[in-house]
């Protein structure tokens, strides 16, 4: 295993891993530190990979199903799930990170321009795209996956589109919103309800 020092999500590194949920052997799960609408989670191997798409076989495999469930429990919480990842275009956090949200908009208010959108089949053409073309920006909305022109890419790419959706444009950059303390306080409360609807919803304490 290895870490980074200084990452924000790596142990030691920053407040990435202030509100848990999960964690075993290969993955974090826990609660964004910094939400763009409670629900928020995020899902983090524990070696300090890049993006999804380069992991392993072996642990991209376990990650599929971790992602599965989390969906599931979002969507069966909240409502409809939305899916992000940068894969390392227009990354603010250089570890690999994938988002999860309730979501209950069309893809067009976070992707208008649809010649730019392309739909695959599976989680795996992920690792393909990694392969081939060294980057991607992956979205998913109700379990459709779509990758998204890597030309549109900037740092907090999606932050920026899904929290202008949402109507919470103030949430979009965490490294400016981290410095408001009125809005870390509703961060905190918010992890806090997640955390909470997580323990009632899945068994064990936490455990997948």
């Amino acid at each position: 295993m290895t870490f980074e020092e200084g990452c924000a999500t790596c142990p030691n590194g920053g407040i990435g891993l202030r509100h848990p949920l999960y964690e075993d052997d290969l993955f974090w799960i826990v609660a964004d530190a910094h939400p763009l609408i409670e629900g928020h989670i995020l899902i983090l191997p524990k070696e300090h990979a890049s993006c999804f798409g380069a992991l392993d076989d072996a642990t991209f495999s376990k990650f599929t199903g971790l992602y599965a469930r989390v969906c599931d429990f979002i969507t069966k919480t909240y409502g409809g799930a939305c899916v992000f990842e940068h894969g390392v275009t227009g990354q603010t956090v250089f570890h690999a990170h994938m988002h999860f949200l309730p979501f209950d908009k069309p893809l067009e208010k976070i992707i208008p321009e649809s010649d730019s959108i392309r739909k695959i089949a599976n989680l795996a053409e992920l690792k393909q795209e990694f392969a081939g073309r060294g980057k991607y920006l992956y979205l998913s909305l109700n379990k459709v996956h779509y990758l998204v022109d890597v030309k549109l890419g900037f740092p907090g790419f999606f932050r920026n589109r899904i929290a202008s959706a949402l109507g919470k444009e103030e949430r979009a950059n965490w490294k400016d919103a981290k410095d408001n303390q009125d809005l870390m306080r509703t961060f905190d409360s918010e992890a806090t309800k997640l955390v909470s609807e997580w323990r009632h919803a899945v068994p064990m304490g936490g455990y997948l």
